[in-house]
């Protein structure tokens, strides 16, 4: 099984220190520029299914608008709890385009 590499937003569509929710590939997913660095992990928060793309991020924890759960979005990892994760995809940005790859 491999993976895809699907074009999800422009540089400049998502601000530093901001989160979009963009589709890949009929994967939600919550897209995070971090300094200029982004991140890509599911959109999905494991406590009640609330959106992290919409969430505030604070460096580099999101915390989910639905019930305040906090995610690392550079690991997956659940900021209380790090062996609770959300699953995390490789980004690639070339020629202004960010690239998120998913399991094909």
């Amino acid at each position: 099984m491999g993976q895809v590499r699907v074009n999800v937003a422009a540089v400049t569509e998502v601000p530093v220190g901001e989160g979009r929710v963009v589709q890949a590939g009929g994967h939600t997913v919550a897209l995070f520029n971090l300094d200029g660095r982004f991140y890509a992990i599911d959109n999905t928060c494991a406590h009640r299914g609330g959106p992290l793309g919409e969430g505030d991020l604070e460096g580099r924890i999101v915390a989910c608008p639905w019930h305040g759960w906090r995610w690392d979005v550079t690991t997956g990892a659940n900021a209380n709890n790090p062996g609770l994760k959300v699953a995390c995809f490789p980004v690639i940005v070339e020629n202004g385009a960010i690239f998120v790859e998913i399991p094909q």
